[in-house]
């Protein structure tokens, strides 16, 4: 099972947390950055969540997956803060990382590549930098795949992942699909769940 202490007092007990990353605002809706936003929504719909409310400087909601009381984060403080909105879920539900799922999209992945690891470093990723300086490291994540661009330059990387994506709509929500499955994965059976090749989910 995913490893992390249950809230120990309060109205919204729950023992994990899934934190999709993205921008608010409907002109991010569909872009690369946000494919964490759209894994959160997946598995809202999958398990009957009631709508995302305003909670912990994002939109909240918690529910059931596999037996888990399970609450499900969209920051809403823009990318480069995510930290604020994850670090106060932790706090009210008194939840220590051990319980995190951070979801977000991964430019050094080809599209589609898909992985669940334990924490490593940002790599430049703006919200993991913003959950690494307000929450600490040693959490889990899954990577999602989103290409890169040509070139390395900065304005180029912001301007391509704040861009749609480029691959058909079908191909887009699989991989979509496919981060909700390793979201489940985890909250049945924690990182091992994913303990196969990058990619692929075990049978």
């Amino acid at each position: 099972m995913a490893t992390g202490l249950r809230r120990q007092a309060g109205a919204e007990a729950v023992d994990l947390l899934v934190a999709g990353l993205g921008n608010p605002g409907s002109g991010y809706v569909r872009t690369r950055h946000n494919i964490g936003y759209l894994v959160v929504e997946v598995l809202a719909g999958r398990h009957g969540y009631t709508r995302l409310k305003r909670g912990f400087f994002g939109l909240y909601a918690a529910g059931e997956i596999a037996g888990r009381t399970v609450g499900l984060l969209q920051p809403t403080t823009f990318m480069n803060a995510s930290g604020k909105s994850v670090a106060a879920a932790l706090r009210k539900l008194k939840l220590e990382r051990g319980a995190l799922l951070v979801v977000h999209d991964e430019i050094d992945f080809t599209f589609g590549r898909l992985q669940l690891r334990n924490d490593g470093g940002h790599g430049g990723h703006n919200g993991l930098r913003s959950v690494h300086e307000l929450v600490g490291k040693d959490f889990d994540r899954v990577r999602l795949g989103v290409g890169r661009p040509g070139s390395t330059d900065p304005d180029t990387v912001a301007d391509y992942v704040l861009s749609t994506f480029d691959e058909h709509q079908d191909e887009v929500r699989e991989l979509v699909e496919r981060g909700a499955d390793a979201a489940e994965a985890w909250v049945r059976d924690g990182v091992p769940a994913l303990a196969t090749p990058a990619g692929t989910l075990p049978d």
